[in-house]
């Protein structure tokens, strides 16, 4: 019936953003994660990813529009209504991982449609959900260039004043991991040899240490909102990785591999959490709480406090005021308290529920089952598993 570009063909709005011919045969700007629909108005809403290749871009200069966007179309003609760029130029894999999620907040006495859009980057950036203006202000801040030959970071990245970032901004020596002595001199003299110590710095043949992750901040996971108290709940990973390119033989750089940035016995190189349960107030911009989200049970024998872990899988928040999550290594599926935080309930599954729950009802009894399929990027054993629980 119709189709947009989210690379746009010359003539098209946002082709000037990539110079020299950049957007010819380009791939990736694709919304993996999937749509969100606003029938009654009839916009079709999506978060796009990173343009390829993700860490090196001297062949896309520009800003790369329509990579890395919160972007409102025509459900009926596919034209655009607005976007909204998250990251500028992506060097670091930092595409938009999940579907923007349809809201309507409180907010000076009225009732305002609004569309949250989670982040890889640790922002949350809040719209009017018909023309795109940001709800808390974006400032462009000065980002760091790139030493790379032919590279050009973005000078600027829009970041929001409120709410605050959900996941480390940066890598600095007070991020140092601080689980053990030993874990931490590790950590310290992997840093001898690396660049770290602000946001947005790019990849780099030395290697750079990056937070968040690729992995997020935010992923697929997405959010689930409470319309009765316009809360919107989410997990979300501190967990950082060393962005390393290397000169290859056609005059670029070739991306060095996913390499987590670990201490000597795996565990992440900066300070727990690791990975986090938040609620945050859609109306205010503040959170009403953050958590540990999974814990490491070798760690937590020798008296580390709850560190949390890298997350997968999202929450679904129910009406009788519980919160569902699987999503961490530990495997566990657990309900918390969504007034307090409060984990109220925890079972060990056969395999990690690296997917959302959903929940249902069968002759006035509720449900919630999970998919137990463990594996993947979390790097653990793979299951075949539905298990459904009953809410008593």
């Amino acid at each position: 019936v119709w189709r947009f570009h989210t690379v746009p063909e010359p003539g098209e709005f946002g082709n000037n953003t990539w110079t020299n011919g950049g957007w010819k045969d380009r791939s990736g700007t694709n919304p993996w994660s999937g749509f969100t629909l606003d029938a009654k108005r009839g916009i079709l809403f999506c978060g796009t990813g990173s343009a390829s290749s993700d860490f090196y871009g001297a062949d896309r200069l520009g800003s790369n529009l329509f990579a890395n966007c919160t972007l409102a179309l025509d459900a009926r003609t596919g034209k655009r209504i607005w976007h909204f760029q998250e990251v500028h130029h992506d060097l670091w894999d930092h595409d938009n991982p999940c579907p923007p999620v349809l809201v309507t907040i409180s907010k000076g006495g009225k009732s305002i449609d609004a569309v949250a859009q989670l982040t890889k980057t640790g922002f949350l950036y809040l719209f009017e959900r018909v023309s795109g203006k940001p709800m808390f202000e974006v400032v462009e801040k000065p980002a760091p260039p790139s030493d790379i030959p032919g590279e050009v970071a973005y000078p600027t990245q829009p970041m929001p004043v409120k709410p605050k970032p959900f996941s480390r901004q940066n890598f600095t020596l007070d991020d140092v991991t601080n689980i053990s002595p030993e874990s931490r001199a590790n950590v310290l003299e992997q840093l001898k040899t690396l660049r770290y110590g602000q946001s947005h710095l790019p990849p780099t043949v030395e290697g750079t240490a990056v937070a968040p992750g690729f992995h997020g901040g935010a992923n697929w996971s997405g959010g689930s909102f409470d319309p009765t108290t316009n809360i919107l709940y989410f997990n979300s990973c501190n967990v950082p990785y060393i962005a390393k390119l290397k000169r290859n033989s056609g005059g670029g750089y070739d991306f060095m591999g996913y390499t987590y940035f670990t201490d000597q016995f795996g565990y992440p190189a900066i300070k727990p959490p690791w990975g986090l349960l938040n609620a945050l107030d859609l109306s205010s911009g503040e959170y009403l709480w953050q958590v540990p989200n999974g814990e490491y049970p070798e760690l937590k024998a020798k008296g580390v406090p709850p560190t949390g872990s890298e997350t997968f899988g999202g929450t679904i928040v129910t009406a009788g005021g519980l919160v569902f999550i699987g999503g961490c290594k530990d495997e566990k599926f657990h309900c918390f308290d969504k007034a307090t935080g409060k984990l109220l309930w925890e079972f060990q599954l056969p395999a990690g529920a690296y997917s959302n729950p959903s929940t249902y009802m069968v002759n006035g009894k509720q449900f919630v089952v999970v998919a137990s399929g463990g594996g993947g990027k979390m790097r653990t054993k793979s299951g075949d598993t539905y298990i459904a629980f009953a809410v008593d």
